[in-house]
């Protein structure tokens, strides 16, 4: 069972970047994926969820600029994140819950992949 999270990089304020969260070893379609981020000396905190039901949830900080969403037949959840902040600076993580239905903390979640590093910077 693996995760494997990528899309991260530098990108100036104001833009757009998509991380993609693969899975290998097992199929998404019946998991709960979240998007965590943890900036340098900060917890690690949820950013956004989808469940297998394709219900979603998203922290107020980004709601309306992000949008996670899923392909199943991919086998992969991405994180459209549009008009980047500064603070939205951090390691992105991608987990899985075996519940097929979380929300955004971090204990709710079994599987966890490497985290992808995005830097909103001039």
């Amino acid at each position: 069972v693996q995760l494997q999270a990528s899309g991260g990089g530098l990108v100036q304020p104001g833009g757009s970047l998509r991380l993609s969260c693969a899975a290998s070893g097992f199929t998404l379609d019946d998991y709960a994926i979240g998007w965590f981020r943890q900036a340098p000396g900060k917890e690690r905190r949820g950013v956004s969820s989808i469940n297998s039901d394709g219900s979603t949830e998203y922290i107020d900080s980004v709601k309306g600029r992000f949008t996670i969403s899923r392909d199943n037949a991919e086998n992969t959840v991405y994180l459209q994140m549009n008009s980047l902040k500064p603070e939205d600076t951090a390691v992105y993580y991608c987990a899985a819950s075996r519940a097929g239905s979380a929300g955004t903390s971090p204990w709710e979640y079994d599987y966890w992949g490497q985290g992808t590093l995005v830097t909103v910077s001039s």
